[in-house]
């Protein structure tokens, strides 16, 4: 197994791990925990969330929590330092595992929180959540995609065999740590991210995009610019920015080495263009984490307070 996988989460994670509340080193945790609930299977393999629910009075809304560090997603990087503050204020939380680089690539991973999120609408009764009142969270690869659900999120198809994907997977809120937003723009305007080996080699699997030659019946690299820049787009949050998006919240350092503020800053200009209440908070110094993260997490979730409040959520999942 390849080290250099678990950089990125551990700059995350480490800060979070070091300041983790008394309630995880032993106390009476203050949630119930469901384990590798299967929301969907890909060739064979089962896709996994966790559930926490707070014991004390739920406020009916749900949380997603994105599981991903440069695309990459296991049930070992769920972290309970995440999910404490938003339990504390009785939001149910599902961390979602998803297909991981180096075997899936980044549109295959969209589809697997757009799966996900389609799964928890359904079951919304069985877990004692509104289904109209749901949020996304994460932090680099989680940020991009709550950013994915944010803005590409869709209806279900009222034809699929399958009762889950005729759900919906709009999200009624976002927050999200440090997030890429425009792979043809990336940290200055015409700056392309296409190809796998423009990106650090920690991360291009995710990047390295196929096609089925039909005359060998194999798959091969796809290596056509245009087809590429196509590819680029559709995975850009910042390319499907419309008016009905969900409220957003960004957090990001001025200077990230992995993912430049720009995208943040661009995404944010994007979303306020088209009329959907956005809020961008740059961390001056700051890199790709930072030790205080867990004080931003606080953040997040007065942000989810403000916007998925029973009041708040006429929008529904449209």
């Amino acid at each position: 197994m390849h080290r250099y996988r678990f950089l990125l989460p551990f700059a995350l994670i480490a800060p979070l791990a070091m300041i983790a509340p008394a309630a995880t080193r032993g106390d009476e945790l203050p949630y119930t925990h469901q384990e590798d609930i299967i929301y969907g299977r890909k060739f064979g393999t089962a896709l996994t969330l966790d559930r926490f629910t707070p014991k004390r009075e739920a406020n009916g809304a749900a949380i997603v929590l994105a599981v991903s560090g440069g695309f990459f997603s296991s049930h070992e990087s769920i972290n309970p330092s995440l999910v404490l503050p938003l339990i504390n204020r009785g939001y149910t939380v599902f961390t979602v595992v998803h297909g991981s680089q180096p075997r899936y690539t980044v549109p295959e991973i969209v589809e697997d929180m757009n799966r996900a999120v389609r799964f928890i609408r359904h079951h919304a009764a069985d877990y004692k959540i509104d289904a109209n009142r749901i949020g996304v969270t994460g932090a680099s690869a989680g940020g991009h995609l709550s950013l994915m659900l944010g803005t590409a999120g869709s209806q279900g198809d009222p034809q699929a065999k399958d009762p889950v994907d005729r759900e919906s997977s709009r999200v009624q809120a976002v927050a999200c740590f440090f997030p890429p937003t425009d792979l043809l723009n990336w940290g200055k305007t015409g700056k392309e991210m296409i190809h796998a080996t423009d990106h650090d080699p920690r991360y291009r699997p995710a990047f390295d995009h196929r096609e089925r030659d039909e005359k060998t019946a194999l798959w091969v690299p796809i290596t056509d610019p245009e087809k590429l820049r196509q590819i680029a787009h559709k995975i850009s949050p910042i390319d499907h920015v419309t008016p009905d998006d969900p409220p957003t919240l960004m957090i990001h350092g001025d200077a990230d080495p992995v993912v430049p503020v720009q995208q943040a800053q661009t995404m944010a200009e994007a979303l306020k263009k088209a009329g959907v209440e956005t809020k961008l908070i740059i961390k001056e110094g700051a890199g790709h984490g930072w030790l205080s993260i867990l004080n931003d997490v606080n953040l997040f979730v007065d942000w989810f307070d403000a916007h998925l409040k029973k009041a708040d959520a006429s929008d529904g999942a449209k």
